[in-house]
């Protein structure tokens, strides 16, 4: 088993007045060799946009996008043609391929908007460009792992364009459980999003985060309500 600790205090931070943004792996002007990348999980970003604000048009390509809001909303629009808006208990996936803009806005004008946006490296290249979006029912993943998207094409998860899942949990305090890796290869990057836990021995706090890999599976302890996000991505 590898072990990596991510501190929450340890990531990059900027403040831009209108974006507060904490990036678990270097991006735009955080750069930390150590901190590039967990297997192809490429970028964690931890935004607060303020009210009224917002990114402009702006392109990607070749990458599968992940954005959960924990708080607000989130206005998206692209050159695809899509026009929505995403709330807690909602999870959007955007497959950049070939290449998209698109704008990322906070429409109301009294409230903050509180996001994780993740970018994966995707499997297959220059695909054609996809959005799609889902809202989850938060009681199905109360002390078990709810899994939001996954590269299977499914009623009850997102599709992503890579190997990799997307699980949401909800612990009680002093509740444990065992988390198995989906694909041989695979490793996990737990984020804690709130409370405390520990994991494998390591004790781990709001914010912190832990990659595991070449396991099997591990056990998962929360000391407090937790609640957790799991990354389970390709290592190579």
């Amino acid at each position: 088993m590898k072990k990596i600790i991510y501190k929450a205090g340890d990531r990059g931070h900027v403040d831009h007045g209108w974006l507060n943004a904490y990036h678990s792996f270097s991006f735009a002007s955080y750069y930390d060799p150590l901190r590039v990348h967990f297997g192809l999980l490429r970028v964690l970003n931890d935004d607060t946009v303020a009210s009224g604000m917002g990114f402009g048009m702006h392109p990607h390509d070749n990458m599968e996008i992940v954005t959960i809001p924990t708080k607000g909303m989130l206005e998206h629009k692209d050159n695809m043609g899509n026009s929505s808006v995403i709330k807690p208990g909602e999870v959007q996936i955007m497959s950049a391929g070939t290449g998209v803009m698109h704008s990322e806005f906070n429409p109301s004008k009294t409230e903050e908007v509180k996001l994780f946006q993740i970018w994966v490296f995707p499997k297959e290249k220059n695909i054609k460009p996809r959005y799609d979006q889902r809202m989850f029912d938060v009681k199905e993943r109360k002390n078990k792992f709810q899994t939001v998207v996954s590269p299977e094409k499914s009623a009850h998860s997102l599709w992503v364009n890579q190997d990799v899942y997307f699980s949401l949990g909800n612990f009680d305090k002093n509740f444990s459980t065992q988390y198995s890796v989906k694909h041989k290869g695979n490793g996990a990057y737990i984020m804690v999003v709130e409370g405390n836990v520990e994991i494998e021995g390591e004790q781990l706090n709001r914010r912190d985060a832990i990659g595991i890999s070449e396991v099997n599976d591990f056990k998962i302890s929360a000391m407090s309500d937790t609640e957790l996000l799991v990354i389970d991505v390709p290592m190579s």
